[in-house]
């Protein structure tokens, strides 16, 4: 749903930029683009239509901000409105603080309770999590074994079926603990005597927050669902998942940002790791490839040393091979490289996908690979001839289209990077606009 929709809002706005002339009807065509792009992934009809309002409103009758053209003044205007649509961000602080999750069955809740504990964990606090879940066979199995992975403790007993009592025992025993997140049922807004039990559970936790778990397949509905769990514990942050497996994700994030419950984290993967800080600011930015530099530095500095990884030397683009299997590596512990490689301002620049297609397997013949070539070959691959190239694959014992293969792989990630460097000197600059937006990267 996120590279569908980022394309097709890109296409729009590049449209505009390549407009000679930016008049009334250059506007209604970007709106009618707009509102396409955001109807094909969900997103509430009655907000599309506010939006588009605003949107021609403001670009026919504000006048451009100081040093500011008219194709970027509605650039900006475009870009704000997308901005507000998304709704506003519930603040996570790093302190001590009782969690309890809520969410019907199936929506992903004990998994994100585990990357819920990865993240505070990766922030350097004590986590513990409660398994108040006593009704789905296998809960405490499922989030005990997810706890495991990453050595957070996890507090339940499958044998019994009182939620209040392993929600007080967990309590007493994770004391010293500074963040405890609190696992619950899966149920359905509707049903009475379910959402009794989280009241009881919220009320003997004392949570600082109660935070809801909604699965973004559900597209606009989850806005009911949203407003019934807000009536009964006060909602006071939402977590949309499985962003990345369907169409309807614009539709679950417009239709929680119409309630006062904040998203908090989207998940779009399934790794531990795949959680993410819900920035409406970061979220529109990156979709209209403006890249997000606040996200991945915040990751970088959770993730990497700083002899692992110069995150500003590969901002610049200089990237040389013998850097590339220590940043590749360094890469791989933030995260899976296409969102890293989405943080990054790159505009309308298409990276094709076999740009991403690196696995632990390659990045280890990589290395093998690279520790047959000089010095000099790996601070300038661009000396490696044909000769060399069999010279190599005979000292790393691969094929000589391995050794291609890794080059190719080079230069890929080169050209990327450096892409960043390369988007002036155009009639439409895509940074230069993004500092012009006023966005405190």
């Amino acid at each position: 749903m996120l590279d569908k929709l980022g394309t097709s809002l890109k296409d729009a706005v590049k449209k505009l930029a390549g407009k000679t002339v930016i008049d009334r009807a250059a506007v209604d065509e970007l709106v009618r683009d707009l509102q396409r792009a955001l109807l094909q992934s969900d997103v509430n009809v009655k907000l599309v239509m506010q939006l588009s309002q605003s949107i021609k409103q403001r670009s026919l009758e504000e006048e451009p901000a100081k040093g500011m053209g008219v194709r970027e003044h509605v650039l900006r205007i475009v870009y704000q409105e997308l901005v507000r649509l998304m709704g506003s961000t519930t603040e996570v602080t790093l302190g001590p603080q009782k969690i309890l999750m809520a969410g019907l069955q199936g929506s992903g809740k004990t998994t994100t309770t585990a990357k819920l504990a990865r993240y505070f964990q990766r922030k350097g606090l004590r986590v513990g999590v409660i398994c108040a879940d006593t009704f789905r066979p296998g809960a405490y199995d499922q989030v005990k074994t997810l706890c495991d992975r990453i050595n957070v403790p996890c507090f339940g007993n499958p044998k019994e079926t009182d939620a209040e009592k392993i929600t007080r025992e967990g309590l007493a025993a994770y004391k010293q603990l500074e963040v405890v997140i609190i696992d619950t049922q899966g149920r359905h807004a509707l049903e009475d005597h379910l959402i009794e039990e989280i009241i009881n559970l919220n009320t003997l936790s004392k949570a600082d927050h109660r935070w809801l778990v909604i699965d973004a397949a559900l597209g606009q509905q989850a806005s009911e669902q949203a407003r019934r769990f807000h009536e009964a514990i006060g909602i006071d942050g939402v977590i949309v998942t499985k962003m990345d497996g369907t169409a309807k994700g614009g539709g679950a994030l417009s239709a929680v940002s119409e309630t006062k419950s904040g998203i908090v984290f989207i998940g779009s993967g399934e790794t531990i790791e795949d959680l993410e800080r819900f920035d409406p600011d970061g979220f529109i930015s990156r979709l209209l490839g403006m890249g997000d530099l606040r996200a991945l530095v915040e990751r970088a500095e959770e993730a990497v040393s700083g002899e692992d990884l110069d995150v500003n030397a590969m901002l610049k683009g200089k990237f040389t091979l013998r850097d590339m299997y220590k940043q590749l590596e360094a890469l791989n512990r933030m995260g899976p490289l296409k969102q890293i490689m989405g943080m990054l301002p790159l505009g309308n620049m298409q990276i094709p996908d076999d740009a991403y297609d690196i696995t632990s397997s390659k990045m280890d013949r990589y290395k093998v690979i690279m520790d047959s070539m000089t010095p000099a070959e790996l601070d300038d691959p661009s000396v490696i001839s044909s000769s060399r190239i069999h010279r190599i694959a005979r000292g790393a014992g691969v094929s000589p289209d391995d050794v291609r293969e890794l080059i190719k792989y080079y230069k890929t990630m080169q050209r990327a990077l450096k892409g960043m460097r390369g988007m002036g000197g155009g009639k439409f600059n895509m940074q230069r606009m993004m500092k012009k937006f006023g966005r405190t990267q």
